[in-house]
């Protein structure tokens, strides 16, 4: 896994590159976190590729648990992804409320990853 920060005028944006799942539970996720504020960076980019599958499916609480933590950290976090390919109603009510609120959102490229991070 690599973490390239991304500096936008003051913000630091970590954006993590990997070919492998980087975040398959709770705990993968504080690692990260913590790996990034190191880097002096609050706010990170993951691609869906990058998250176990799990995630995914609600019922395994995975995401709400792993994104409680982002959350309790005040990490903002962008995913990039095609998420419309998942058909759960639940999980399509979950990104859309998620993308409301600002702090964690699911996108489907960089360059927007980018601007909501710098928006906040």
């Amino acid at each position: 896994m690599e973490i390239e920060i991304h500096k936008i005028e003051k913000i630091l944006i970590a954006e993590i590159i990997s070919a492998e799942i980087v975040i398959s539970d709770v705990q993968d996720s504080l690692d990260l976190m913590a790996e990034c504020d190191y880097l002096g960076s609050r706010k990170i980019i993951i691609r869906e590729e990058n998250i176990a599958p799990q995630f995914f499916e609600l019922k395994t609480k995975l995401a709400g648990e792993i994104l409680q933590k982002f959350t309790n950290y005040k990490v903002d976090v962008a995913f990039i992804g095609k998420f419309e390919k998942y058909k759960s109603k639940s999980l399509n009510d979950f990104i859309y409320e998620s993308n409301k609120h600002g702090k964690i959102v699911f996108v489907p490229t960089f360059e927007v990853a980018i601007k909501k991070l710098t928006e906040n």
